[in-house]
């Protein structure tokens, strides 16, 4: 929910689905997290959030993790059409 201005309209808007993950941390990291999130006043989920953000879309732009990728999708489109053309046999 959005309120524009005091007063004013009220927008619902939607949340984007979500599906709950669990992580086992070391202490060392658990500790180290709460900090961070204690340090920028943020939910310690947040910071999780935010650093897998960051992860995925430096990944994104690696042309070397990129490249790997293009590799596993070839692989497996070839395993599947292999699997395919024997079911047809």
């Amino acid at each position: 929910m959005i309120l524009d201005k005091p007063g004013g309209l009220i927008h619902f808007v939607p949340m984007k689905p979500t599906k709950a993950m669990t992580i086992r941390l070391s202490e060392e990291q658990a500790e180290a997290l709460e900090t961070v999130a204690t340090v920028e006043q943020r939910a310690v989920s947040d910071v999780i959030r935010a650093a897998i953000s960051e992860h995925i879309e430096s990944r994104r732009k690696d042309p070397s993790f990129q490249e790997d990728l293009k590799a596993r999708l070839t692989r497996a489109r070839k395993l599947l059409t292999r699997q395919v053309g024997g079911d047809a046999d």
